[in-house]
């Protein structure tokens, strides 16, 4: 067996079974996880242009367009002209938002709650270091690729 490829496979399996079932919680409450995930970003960065939320989410901008414009469109989120850049727009929560943020956050802990049973707190703090090393590695080959291939530098590293 090869240690390496099945990590690889397992890795990429749990991501996406965790993408899934957020998804499907995140449904419970007329929510999608992307939308969940924005309203996430949002609480720790307000203010971030529609850019900058994308590059952050790693989606392309025309798909964060639509989730913004959802998430407008039910109160959640608004959108605000940049003070600088008149093509760029600043994101900001609304109460409503907010409101549902705090609604959401029960469902954050018992999912997490459920997808980390019978993980202490060694065993979590063993898994985030090792999780943040296979980020590093992926950041630095991705690095590396950009600059053989003539990338403008640190156009991998995420942005706030």
């Amino acid at each position: 067996m090869n240690l390496r490829r099945e990590a690889l496979f397992l890795v990429s399996d749990v991501a996406r079974a965790m993408r899934t079932y957020i998804d499907q919680r995140a449904r419970e409450h007329g929510m999608t996880r992307a939308q969940w995930g924005v309203l996430a970003r949002l609480e720790r960065h307000e203010g971030m242009t529609q850019a900058e939320m994308a590059e952050a989410l790693e989606i392309q901008p025309i798909s964060l367009v639509r989730l913004i414009d959802r998430l407008c469109l039910h109160g959640l989120v608004e959108r605000r002209p940049h003070p600088r850049d008149r093509r760029a727009n600043l994101l900001f929560l609304t109460e409503k938002g907010r409101a549902m943020l705090a609604q959401l956050a029960p469902l954050g802990r018992t999912v997490a709650g459920e997808v980390l049973d019978h993980f202490d707190e060694a065993d979590l703090a063993d898994l985030l270091e090792k999780l943040l090393r296979i980020r590093d590695n992926i950041r630095q080959a991705v690095g590396k690729r950009g600059a053989a291939n003539g990338a403008p530098a640190g156009w991998h590293q995420e942005h706030p």
